[in-house]
C-alpha cells in the first residue's frame, strides 16, 4: 500500500511538468529596465523593518501591564 503513495501518478507528472514550465515563463535575461537607486532600497528596507519590528516592540513595551491583569476567576 505504501508503494502506491511513493509512485508518482500521471497527473502528478504532469502537473510538475507544467510548473517547471511556467517557472521557466518568467525568468528574464535582460538587465533591467530602471536601476534601483541606493535611497529606495534603503526606504524599502527600512519599511520592512518597521513591519516586522513594530508588533513585536508593541508587545515587549506592554508585557509589564499585561502581567499586571488579574487572571480570570472560574
Amino acid at each position: 500500500m505504501s508503494s502506491i503513495f511513493r509512485r508518482p501518478t500521471l497527473t502528478r507528472l504532469l502537473f510538475i511538468k507544467t510548473v517547471q514550465q511556467n517557472q521557466r515563463l518568467t525568468i528574464y535575461s535582460k538587465p533591467p529596465k530602471e536601476k534601483i537607486g541606493p535611497v529606495q532600497s534603503v526606504f524599502a528596507l527600512c519599511v520592512f523593518a518597521i513591519t516586522l519590528l513594530a508588533p513585536a516592540g508593541w508587545i515587549l513595551h506592554h508585557v509589564p501591564e499585561y502581567r499586571e491583569r488579574s487572571t480570570p476567576h472560574l
